[in-house]
């Protein structure tokens, strides 16, 4: 039976050459980074090339890069963080109701403790309205989070638009680049961000490894306690094989991404025209072009999602309705709710990712099998 990877959102295949240039990290030079000895030391300097490396590629400053344990980390990090050091200056937090629950949930815990969250709406594509955040800022607003793109529905946001009204209201800007970094161009600097969170997995770099931008200026309470690691800023002994991994996913998508980026919104583009004309009351979600350009997500009438996922992993296709982290919820995605899809239709999503491997037959197979999965399930 064929086997069709199509779930790259939710974690991409680790690429060759990372685990590679990882290996040697877990045997010859395994020494601690903190150690002052000549193994620690070699440790310590591949800990801080890779953070060299990281830095560069999204227009950063080495000092400016703290090694985490992933996305969902950095993205508590800085709202625990800013929400904690900047408490004296007021308590409105603003995130837009797309965001991963990464962010939702540390902003459900802070408005039970004191802190007044304001939920930003997104249009019928998940883009946030600029002008609508405009009028919802207070001069209690401390902290305001949007996502760089949406890791179900794929829409990118107009985040440098964003980053200037923050940057002139003295307002501190966190954005989720989870999606985005390894697969499109990002520079802090240009977008005007003072925090930014990204994963190592995403783009073909090992799980378990992702990095927290944090601006020069901008102080967050720690995290974690219990060692002085990453200038005192996230206490733990460094993964310094996953730094390492991650720096050489970076290097990677710099020289691939033009190339990639092409063909992936080639082959985007024909899997969602082939669906469209083949299924009947299929609907696109998302922006139909500011969007990932390995990202495509649907809505299917008369179609339970989780009856269409078990026939295509039968048929060998691996794809998934959103986001992983909340794929055992039976509610409707809080998503396609904040864009006003209706619970029936939204309770029929499909998103398919692809990646680096994807293969252009993959894409025929597949458009060849949904239109009679769905056929058979309304029957």
């Amino acid at each position: 039976m064929k086997k069709i990877y199509f779930d790259y959102a939710a974690t991409a295949p680790t690429d060759p050459l990372v685990v590679e240039a990882m290996k040697p990290f877990f045997f010859e030079k395994f020494g601690n980074a903190s150690s002052p000895h000549g193994v620690g030391r070699e440790a310590n300097k591949a800990l801080e090339d890779a953070r060299q490396k990281v830095a560069t590629f999204i227009g950063a400053k080495s000092s400016e890069i703290i090694f985490t344990s992933g996305g969902t980390e950095s993205n508590n990090h800085a709202l625990f963080g800013a929400a904690e050091n900047l408490k004296s200056r007021g308590n409105h937090i603003i995130v837009s109701r797309i965001e991963h629950h990464s962010v939702l949930e540390p902003a459900e815990y802070l408005e039970k403790n004191g802190f007044r969250i304001t939920y930003l709406n997104a249009d019928r594509y998940g883009m946030v309205d600029v002008e609508a955040l405009q009028k919802i800022i207070s001069e209690e607003t401390i902290f305001v989070s949007v996502m760089h793109a949406n890791n179900e529905i794929g829409t990118i946001q107009p985040i440098a638009e964003i980053g200037r009204l923050m940057k002139a209201r003295g307002i501190c800007f966190h954005v989720d680049a989870v999606q985005t970094v390894g697969h499109v161009p990002v520079d802090v600097g240009e977008m005007g961000v003072d925090l930014l969170s990204l994963s190592a997995h995403k783009f073909y770099g090992p799980k378990g490894m992702g990095a927290l931008y944090i601006r020069e200026g901008i102080r967050l309470e720690k995290f974690l306690f219990g060692g002085d690691q990453e200038k005192n800023r996230r206490a733990s002994t460094q993964n310094v094989a996953g730094a390492v991994g991650l720096a050489k996913a970076i290097e990677l998508a710099s020289q691939n991404m033009e190339t990639e980026v092409s063909e992936q919104i080639r082959l985007r583009q024909k899997l969602i025209d082939g669906i469209l004309k083949s299924v009947s009351g299929a609907r696109l979600n998302g922006h139909p072009e500011k969007r990932l350009p390995n990202n495509s997500h649907f809505a299917f009438e008369k179609v339970q999602g989780e009856s269409l996922l078990m026939s295509l992993d039968m048929a060998g296709i691996s794809a998934s309705m959103g986001s992983a982290c909340t794929s055992g919820a039976l509610e409707p995605s809080h998503v396609l709710r904040a864009t006003g899809l209706p619970d029936e239709l939204a309770y029929g999503a499909l998103r398919v990712t692809i990646g680096r491997w994807t293969k252009e037959e993959e894409i025929d197979y597949f458009l060849e099998q949904l239109p009679r999965i769905i056929k058979r399930l309304r029957d």
